[in-house]
């Protein structure tokens, strides 16, 4: 199973409008079953998972402590990419998410204030041996500071060739549980979304050729049977 994390130290960056769009495009790429895990304490991403009317991506609830078991409950389910929301500070929270994920993905706005706090993100990166991509999201079109974002960003790190730029297409698409790809698949914002996914499940596979990812074993009961470990929302089939 291939593990993706979203993070970052600024809030608004856009980490849980991006992990909705690319679970979707994720299921829909068939690179599925998808399964969305939020951390984020707000439950923004549990909230719009709830307006969807579509079985994948599925939904599962855990917790920090239990997240490195639940993935591998999850693996042994069957699923094969989780795409994982983080709180906008850097807390423990953050810094298992990225022990356990294969790649982090820092969406980073470009401004100012959204480059300056990236470096606690990368540091946490760096300590932990992970990859990472930063995506420069909300950008406006043509605007000379997307381009001056991105070289900034490329003395930290591995710059994503696609930039998601700013249109009211994505909010409005989230109100009721959907995506710029199931409102308007012919759309600019869908066709970002679209190279995006396909940019990160190139890097998701070759990382996977040299990453070993470990977690605890799922845990058992008496009679030596896995033992559900509980809390996963409500179409993730056992």
């Amino acid at each position: 199973m291939r593990v993706l994390a979203m993070a970052s130290q600024k809030g608004g960056s856009g980490k849980t409008t991006l992990s909705g769009h690319l679970a979707v495009q994720a299921q829909r790429a068939g690179c599925g079953p998808v399964v969305l895990i939020d951390i984020d304490p707000q439950g923004s991403l549990s909230d719009w998972w709830n307006e969807r009317d579509t079985e994948f991506p599925a939904f599962a609830q855990t917790t920090v402590a239990r997240l490195a078991a639940d993935l591998e409950v999850l693996r042994q389910q069957g699923f094969r990419t989780a795409v994982i929301d983080t709180p906008p500070a850097i807390t423990m929270a953050i810094q298992s998410v990225i022990q356990v994920a294969e790649l982090i993905v820092i969406p980073t706005r470009p401004s100012p204030h959204d480059l300056r706090a990236v470096g606690a993100t990368v540091d946490l990166c760096d300590r932990a041996g992970k990859p990472l991509i930063f995506v420069v999201n909300g950008a406006t079109p043509k605007a000379r500071i997307t381009s001056e974002a991105a070289v900034a960003l490329s003395q930290h790190g591995t710059v994503a060739p696609i930039t998601i730029h700013h249109r009211t297409d994505f909010a409005s698409s989230m109100i009721d549980g959907r995506t710029v790809m199931e409102t308007d698949p012919n759309s600019r914002s869908a066709q970002e979304i679209t190279e995006l996914w396909g940019y990160i499940n190139d890097r998701l596979e070759k990382n996977f050729r040299r990453t070993v990812f470990t977690a605890p074993a799922a845990q058992v009961n008496h009679y030596g049977a896995a033992r559900p470990a509980g809390g996963f929302g409500r179409r993730v089939v056992s």
